[in-house]
Formats: C-alpha cells, sequence, structure tokens
C-alpha cells in the first residue's frame, strides 16, 4: 500500500468520526407526540409564541430549538420511535420528551418506565390529551372514558363560540384557541391540584383516572414568554 492511499484512508476516517460527533445543544426540546394532530399542532402554537416574542432579541436568552415529531403511534412503539429520532439527529437534545395517552393500551405503564429508564420526560394523559385540553376550561377528577371529554369539550366550544363551534383534533391554532381566557394557565393549576395525590412510588399511571403530566412540558416551554 502507497503512503498516499494510507494518508488518504487515514483522512476520510477522520472526517467520518467528526461527522458523527454530536454536540450538545443547550436549550434543545424534541418532542414526539402520539398523536399527528392536536398535539403537534398544539405545542406548534407555543413554539409560535416563543419564537415571535424572543426569536430576535438579542442579549436576553437564547432562542430554544423545539423540534415537534407527530408519529401516529402509542406507547413502547412510540418509545422506539423516539429512540430513532434522538440517534438520527445532528444535535444531542438537552430536554427529550414523549407524548402519550393512555387510550386502551395495556403497556402504557411500561412504556412510561422504559422512557424513563432511558432518560426521556414523559408527558402522559390518562385517558387522553382532551382530558388536559378540557382542564384548560373546568377542573373535574371524574374518570370518563376519552370519547366522554371529547362531548365535554364540544359542548365548551359551541358554548364560547371557539374554532368553529365544534371540537376538532385538526385545529391548527388549537394552543391560541384554548388559550383565549388564559387556559393554559388554568391547565396549569388544575393539573397541579389533580396531580398532587399522585404518588410516582406507589400510584400507577393507569390506574390514576383522571391524570395527566403534561403540564410539566407546558411549564417547561412557557418560561420563555417570561423572561
Amino acid at each position: 500500500m502507497g503512503t498516499d492511499d494510507l494518508f488518504k484512508k487515514r483522512r476520510e476516517a477522520r472526517k467520518q468520526r467528526k461527522y458523527e460527533t454530536k454536540n450538545p445543544k443547550a436549550n434543545s426540546f424534541l418532542i414526539v407526540t402520539e398523536g399527528e394532530c392536536t398535539e403537534p399542532y398544539y405545542f406548534k402554537g407555543l413554539k409560535k409564541l416563543i419564537i415571535e416574542k424572543i426569536g430576535g432579541v438579542v442579549n436576553v436568552v437564547e432562542c430554544p430549538i423545539i423540534d415537534i415529531h407527530g408519529e401516529g403511534c402509542a406507547t413502547s412503539r412510540l418509545i422506539e420511535t423516539t429512540e430513532q429520532i434522538v440517534r438520527g439527529a445532528k444535535i444531542l437534545y438537552q430536554n427529550v420528551w414523549v407524548v402519550f395517552d393512555k387510550d386502551d393500551f395495556e403497556d402504557f405503564d411500561e412504556a412510561i418506565q422504559l422512557g424513563e429508564k432511558k432518560g426521556y420526560n414523559i408527558a402522559w394523559s390518562n385517558q387522553s390529551f382532551e382530558y388536559w385540553l378540557y382542564l384548560h376550561f373546568n377542573y373535574s377528577d371524574s374518570a370518563l372514558h376519552r370519547e366522554k371529554w371529547q362531548e365535554k369539550l364540544d359542548k365548551i366550544f359551541n358554548e364560547y363560540s371557539l374554532g368553529d363551534g365544534k371540537y376538532r383534533k385538526n385545529y391548527e391554532n388549537i394552543y391560541t384557541i384554548v388559550d383565549r381566557y388564559d387556559g393554559v394557565n388554568t391547565a396549569i393549576k388544575h393539573a397541579k391540584r389533580r396531580m398532587n395525590k399522585f404518588d410516582e412510588n406507589k400510584d400507577k399511571p393507569s390506574e390514576y383516572d383522571p391524570g395527566t403530566t403534561v403540564y410539566k412540558l407546558v411549564e417547561e416551554l412557557k418560561r420563555y414568554l417570561e423572561e
């Protein structure tokens, strides 16, 4: 083997190692959601407000990277998908959040444990994300099927003339719709009240109905609006 060929291979090897190196990125979020519409639209709405507020501000706070993926799969499969996204990303995300519902899946608790074991933050809802949306308007600790939460939202959207008067999963501006009457802060307050008695060491999320930890992710993001 000639000397030139040896140097060439070494250069290529160095390039490959450099390409595979990922730099940690402060103020970075990866949000992977079960739903393909409501959840990603909700967080994209919050992201839009953050960018509008601090995107052009210098020497205040670095505008965060917020990447949102609506994957259309749930529980353990969603954890696997998140891992694939993390591995394929060009940066090391400082905050990885996985958002999913219990619905009728039997591996709900196992998926939460698996995600946390991998170092991910889990924003879960039992039974559904619609419960989190309902908390923007009213408090409730009633265990209801997810279809009932949608029916309750239908009545609220009709009463307050929100959207086109009916709750739908494909409102791209769902965040601003439910925040019209300071709904997001209200939801955080209601969720904390409901989750106050939840003991992570004793209670199973699958049995804590209704319940949601989505407020933790929302609080993390909203702090950029309060800088």
